[in-house]
């Protein structure tokens, strides 16, 4: 019983997430753009906010980030939480940062749970070895490539890992976790933003497409590393 009660938590999930996934290029994108704008608002609240100290100082050093900027939580006995955002990934030989590539990401849980939260999430890529994953079909964070919890404050260390998560977080739940969690290409999103079948190779990679509206999102993020020497990472603990 508890396999079918989480197996059906992640089918209607995902469908929720994926509706709309192999439909012809939609007749506009206020949808995806409304999502971009979003998370471009997110990423200034990370970047303004007082305890992500360390977030804001590494920044330069990493290689991509995925912004989500509503991840939904929710629990009675088994739970289930998803969300969509968009990646972002930074040039090592220019240090441009790339147009964004729309993303998913979903988990199912079994357990004395109970109630609801909605949080604001970052994940900030650190190792080629995340890069490459996030551009297959799909990775699970913990399983395929490591993930730990950012640090925060000025004196904080990080865990030597693939990714370091990053949330603000307000609900019933007393913190988050997004381990265990699949992170998955959302196509339809990216072929109505750019009217175009691609991929994230292509929009990551190749940068073959390009759509002016995320101008304001590429300013936001490239803004802190401008004009900066990129560092290295803090010394890490385990």
């Amino acid at each position: 019983m508890k396999k079918i009660l989480v197996l059906l938590a992640v089918f209607f999930l995902f469908s929720s997430l994926t509706a709309g996934a192999g439909r012809s290029f939609a007749s506009d994108y206020s949808t995806q753009a409304a999502l971009v704008d979003k998370a471009t608002i997110t990423f200034k609240s990370f970047i303004s906010d007082p305890n992500m100290t360390w977030f804001k100082k590494n920044l330069c050093s990493a290689k991509a980030l995925l912004i989500i900027p509503q991840l939904l939580k929710g629990a009675f006995i088994f739970g289930a939480e998803g969300g969509t955002g968009v990646l972002v990934a930074k040039d090592e030989h220019t240090g441009l940062w790339s147009q964004p590539a729309f993303y998913t990401m979903a988990a199912a849980s079994f357990g004395l749970q109970a109630g609801a939260e909605s949080s604001s999430i970052i994940l900030m890529i650190m190792t080629d070895k995340g890069m490459d994953a996030l551009l297959s079909t799909s990775v699970k964070l913990g399983g395929d490539i490591s993930v730990a919890a950012g640090p925060y404050g000025a004196g904080a260390k990080a865990a030597t890992v693939d990714v370091l998560a990053f949330a603000r977080a307000k609900g019933v739940f007393g913190g988050i976790s997004v381990e265990g969690s699949v992170i998955t290409p959302r196509d339809s999103y990216n072929i109505a933003y750019y009217q175009r079948n691609v991929r994230p190779v292509d929009i990551i990679i190749r940068r073959s497409v390009s759509n002016p509206h995320s101008k304001a999102l590429i300013e936001a993020v490239s803004r802190p590393c401008r004009q900066k020497p990129v560092q290295q990472p803090a010394a890490a603990s385990e």
